[in-house]
C-alpha cells in the first residue's frame, strides 16, 4: 500500500514538474515560489511516506502488546486455577469446612475474574481470523464448570463428604486445570505466531523506510535540481541572449533581435530589447544619413575644410581638399600638409598658426598652397577653436577659400585704377563724389581736366563748379540737386565756359546714396565731355539729311521709269469707274429706273475710284519727302500693295509673282515709306535680272517668323543669278551690275534695314537665279537708341 502511494506522488510530481517547465508565461517570481512549493510539495510526501510507515511500526509494536496481554491474561487464568485447587485441596486435606465455605467465594471471584479478563483480551479487536475459536468456549466452559464444582464442593464439605470432596477435586477441579494448560498451550502458540508475523511486518516496514529514505531524498533532490534547471534555463536563456543581443549592439549589429518566448519579465525584456534595437537601427540609420548628409555638406560647401586636435595636428581634411591638393588622407593628417605650403609662407605660416595654438585665439591668414597640378594658388585661412564647457579646447575647425583669383583682382584693380585714369583721360570722362554731411568733394583728374582746373593747386568744391556752369544751365542744376536730395538718380547735360571763353558741353550721371535707414548721405556721378560727340552729331544729322534726300530721289527715279506701268495702273480702274458711271446713267434714263441696278454701278464706280484713289495715295507716298513715322506695320499687307504697284511691270515682261505668306505674323515697328522703298528696290532688281530669260521668270515673296522673335522676308528670282565674288560686292556704293543703274539702291536698302534693326544679305536660289533675305524684329529691342532707327 505504501509503495503504491509512493509510485502515485512520483507520478504526480513528475506531471507538476513538467507543467512548470512550461511556465514560461508566468514571470520569474512566480515561477520560483511555484518551483520551491513543488519540492516542498515532494518532501512533505516523503514525509508522509516515512510517518505512514511508522504509523505502521507502531501499529504493529501495539498488536505485539495487545498479543501479551492475551497470554498474560490466559496464564493468569491457568494460574488461579492451580491457585484455586490447591487451596481447596489443602483445605480438604484440613477437612475444615468453615474454612473451605469462607474462601471458596474469594478464590471463585479471583478465577472468574481471571476469565473475564482473558475473555476481554481475547476478545479485543483487531480480530484475527486465523485464531482457534475454541479458546473462547473454553473459557466459557471452564467459567461455568467452576461455579458448579465450586457449589458442589462446598455442599460436600458442609456435609462432611471430604472423601467426596476429594474426588470433585481429583475428577473434576483437575481436569479444569488441564483445559486452562491446554489453553496456554494455544494461546501461546498462536501469539507465537502472530509475534513472528509482526516482527516480520517490522522488518519489512525496516527495509521500505531504509529505502524510501534515501530514495526521498534523491527525489526530492532530483526534482529540486530538475525544477532548479528548468527555472535556471528559463532565466539564464533569456539572458544569455540578451547578453549576445548586447554584444551584438555593441558591435553596431543594430538588426539583430533576440528571440522572445513566454510572457515573464524576461520575455517582456527582450521585446524591450528589440524595439530598443530597432529604434537603435533606424536611430543609427538617421544618423548615419545625417552624418552622410553632414559629410556631403562639408564636402560640398565651396570651401576646403579640416579639423585638428587640441595640440594643432591635423586629424581631418574634407574631400574637396583632397581633390585640390591631389593627396591622400593619410598624408595630410597630422603635419603632413606643410609640404604644400609655398617655402616663402611656410615659415611664416606655421609660426602663426602655433602662436594660435598656445594662444587659443582664433586666426586668420594667407598662404600660397599647391594645387595638384603643380600650380601654387592663395587661400584664406581662418582657423577657430570648439571649447568645452569649463573652457578647454576640443578641437580646432578651419576652412579656406581660393582668394587667388582675388589676388589677381587686387593686382588688376592697381593696374586697372591706372588704366581707369587714362581711360578717363582717353574718353573725357570724370567722377565725382559730394558728402552730403561734410560737404566735402571729390574730383578725379580728368574732371579737373574737364573744368578746367589744376588738380595740384585747386580743392573741388560746389562753389566753384557752379562759376564754371553757364548761367543759363544754373538753374537746372538746382533742379537735379533737388531731385538727388529725394533719392531720385538723375541723368542732364549743361555747358561750362572756361577762362578762355570757349565752351564745352557736358553730360552728367548722378546718383544718390542712403544709408539704412533711407537718409541720402553722399552724391556720386560721372562727368563727359560731349563736345565733340556734339560736334559729331551735328555732321551725322546733316549726312543722315543727305542721305535721306538720296534715297528720296532713289525713289523719284525709280517711280519715274515706272511711269508708263504706273500710268496703266491707274487707268484700270478710271476706265471701270467709267464705266460704271456709264451703265448707272443708262439704268436711270430707262423709263422706269432700275434703282437697284444703278445702286449696284455706283458702288462698283465707287470701289475702282478708291482704286485709283489708293494707288495715287501709295505713289504720292514714295514722292513724299519728310521727317520719318515710325508705326505698327503689317509686313504681309505691305508686300500685296507692293505687289499691286509693280503688278503691271512684272507682267510687262511676262513674269509672274508668287507668294508665301506666314499665317498670324507680328507686325514690326518701322517707317513704312522706308520698307516700301525696300520691297520695291529689291523687286525691282528681280524683276531686271529677268527680262532678258527666255519664257519669262517668276518671282518669289516668302515671309515666316525666324528666331529670336525675328520676321524673315525673302525676295527671290529665277534669273541669270549673281556671281560668287560679287555677293558682297553689291551692297558697296556706286557699285551695279546694270548698264543704267547708280549702285545705289542696295546700299540703301541695307543702310534702312540695319536702321530697323534687322540685317539684309543675298544667296543663290536654288536651280537658277539669286534671293535677297533681310529680318526685322517684331518690337524695337533699343527704344532709346532713337537716332539708330531714324537712320536711313
Amino acid at each position: 500500500m505504501g509503495l503504491h502511494t509512493t509510485a502515485r506522488l512520483n507520478r504526480w510530481v513528475k506531471s507538476a514538474g513538467a507543467k512548470i517547465l512550461h511556465a514560461g508565461r508566468l514571470n520569474i517570481g512566480p515561477r520560483l515560489i511555484l518551483g520551491f512549493v513543488f519540492i516542498i510539495l515532494s518532501m512533505l510526501a516523503a514525509d508522509a511516506v516515512i510517518l505512514w510507515q511508522f504509523h505502521v511500526v507502531r501499529t504493529q509494536a501495539g498488536r505485539l502488546n495487545d498479543i501479551d496481554q492475551k497470554l498474560v491474561a490466559v496464564l493468569r487464568v491457568h494460574t488461579g486455577m492451580l491457585a484455586f485447587h490447591d487451596r481447596l485441596d489443602g483445605l480438604a486435606d484440613a477437612e475444615d469446612a468453615d474454612g473451605l465455605v469462607k474462601e471458596a467465594g474469594p478464590l471463585r471471584t479471583a478465577v472468574l475474574e481471571d476469565i473475564r479478563r482473558a475473555t476481554s483480551a481475547l476478545s479485543l479487536p483487531p480480530f484475527d481470523p486465523q485464531r482457534d475459536p475454541t479458546i473462547l468456549s473454553t473459557l466459557h466452559v471452564i467459567q461455568s464448570a467452576l461455579i458448579s464444582e465450586l457449589e458442589a464442593i462446598t455442599t460436600l464439605a458442609t456435609s462432611g463428604d471430604w472423601r467426596a470432596v476429594h474426588l470433585r477435586l481429583a475428577n473434576q477441579v483437575r481436569p479444569l486445570e488441564s483445559l486452562t494448560s491446554a489453553l496456554v498451550e494455544k494461546v501461546d502458540h498462536e501469539a507465537g505466531e502472530q509475534q513472528a508475523q509482526t516482527v516480520l511486518n517490522i522488518r519489512r516496514v525496516q527495509r521500505l523506510v531504509f529505502w524510501i529514505v534515501p530514495l526521498t531524498a534523491i527525489f526530492t533532490l532530483l526534482i529540486a535540481a530538475t525544477l532548479g534547471l528548468a527555472i535556471t534555463r528559463s532565466i539564464t536563456l533569456p539572458l544569455a541572449r540578451l547578453v549576445e543581443g548586447s554584444k551584438a549592439l555593441a558591435r553596431g549589429e543594430f538588426q539583430h533581435q533576440v528571440s522572445v518566448s513566454g510572457k515573464d519579465e524576461l520575455a517582456h525584456l527582450g521585446q524591450v530589447f528589440n524595439d530598443t534595437a530597432r529604434r537603435l537601427r533606424d536611430l543609427y540609420a538617421t544618423l548615419q544619413s545625417s552624418e552622410d548628409r553632414l559629410r556631403l555638406v562639408i564636402d560640398t560647401i565651396p570651401a576646403y575644410a579640416w579639423s585638428a586636435r587640441p595640440d594643432g595636428s591635423v586629424d581631418f581634411i574634407n574631400q574637396r581638399f583632397l581633390e585640390f591638393t591631389g593627396r591622400s588622407m593619410e598624408d595630410m593628417l597630422g603635419w603632413g600638409w606643410g609640404s604644400l605650403v609655398h617655402p616663402d609662407d611656410l615659415t611664416r605660416y606655421v609660426g602663426e598658426w602655433q602662436a594660435a595654438v598656445a594662444t587659443g585665439e582664433p586666426m586668420e591668414s594667407e598662404a600660397r598652397v599647391r594645387r595638384m597640378d603643380g600650380d601654387y594658388r592663395w587661400l584664406l585661412i581662418r582657423n577657430v577653436p570648439l571649447r568645452d564647457k569649463p573652457g578647454n579646447i576640443v578641437n580646432w575647425y578651419g576652412t579656406a577659400i581660393d582668394i587667388e583669383e582675388r589676388h589677381r583682382a587686387e593686382d588688376a584693380l592697381r593696374k586697372s585704377e591706372a588704366y581707369l585714369a587714362e581711360a578717363q583721360r582717353l574718353s573725357h570722362t570724370g567722377s565725382w563724389a559730394w558728402s552730403v554731411g561734410t560737404g566735402r568733394v571729390f574730383w578725379s583728374i580728368e574732371t579737373f581736366r574737364i573744368f578746367g582746373f589744376n588738380p595740384n593747386i585747386t580743392t573741388p568744391t560746389t562753389e566753384i563748379f557752379l562759376e564754371r556752369v553757364h548761367p543759363d544751365d544754373r538753374a537746372s542744376i538746382e533742379q537735379v540737386e533737388n531731385e538727388l536730395y529725394k533719392g531720385n538718380n538723375a541723368e542732364y547735360k549743361y555747358r561750362v565756359i572756361l577762362p578762355d571763353g570757349s565752351i564745352k558741353y557736358i553730360s552728367s550721371v548722378a546718383r544718390p546714396i542712403s544709408n539704412d535707414s533711407g537718409q541720402v548721405i553722399e552724391f556720386v556721378g560721372t562727368v563727359i565731355d560731349v563736345t565733340e560727340q556734339r560736334r559729331a552729331e551735328e555732321e551725322r544729322e546733316r549726312l543722315r539729311q543727305l542721305q535721306a534726300d538720296l534715297a528720296h530721289l532713289g525713289r523719284v527715279t525709280t517711280m519715274g521709269e515706272l511711269t508708263a506701268s504706273l500710268a496703266h495702273e491707274i487707268r484700270q480702274p478710271i476706265t471701270a469707274a467709267l464705266t460704271n458711271a456709264k451703265t448707272c446713267l443708262r439704268w436711270l434714263r430707262r423709263d422706269q429706273p432700275e434703282v437697284e441696278e444703278a445702286r449696284e454701278a455706283t458702288s462698283r464706280m465707287i470701289q475702282d475710284v478708291t482704286r485709283a484713289a489708293d494707288i495715287i495715295g501709295r505713289i504720292s507716298l514714295l514722292f513724299k519727302k519728310g521727317a520719318l513715322q515710325r508705326e505698327l506695320v503689317d509686313v504681309n499687307e505691305l508686300i500685296r500693295e507692293m505687289i499691286v504697284l509693280l503688278h503691271s511691270e512684272a507682267n510687262r515682261h511676262s513674269i509672274s509673282i508668287r507668294v508665301e505668306f506666314a499665317e498670324d505674323l507680328p507686325k514690326v515697328m518701322a517707317d513704312r515709306v522706308q520698307l516700301q522703298q525696300v520691297f520695291m528696290n529689291l523687286m525691282l532688281n528681280g524683276i531686271d535680272a529677268m527680262k532678258e530669260t527666255t519664257g519669262g521668270g517668276e518671282l518669289t515673296i516668302n515671309s515666316q517668323r525666324g528666331e529670336n522673335e525675328q520676321l524673315v522676308v525673302s525676295v527671290s528670282d529665277t534669273g541669270v543669278g549673281l556671281p560668287a565674288e560679287q555677293v558682297d560686292q553689291i551692297f558697296n556704293a556706286f557699285f551695279t551690275t546694270k548698264p543704267h543703274g547708280t549702285g545705289m539702291g542696295l546700299r540703301i536698302s541695307r543702310s534702312i534695314i540695319e536702321s530697323h534693326g534687322g540685317r539684309l544679305w543675298a544667296a543663290d536660289n536654288s536651280p537658277r537665279g539669286a534671293s535677297f533675305c533681310f529680318t526685322l524684329p517684331t518690337e524695337p529691342r533699343h527704344r532709346n537708341d532713337t537716332r539708330r532707327l531714324n537712320a536711313a
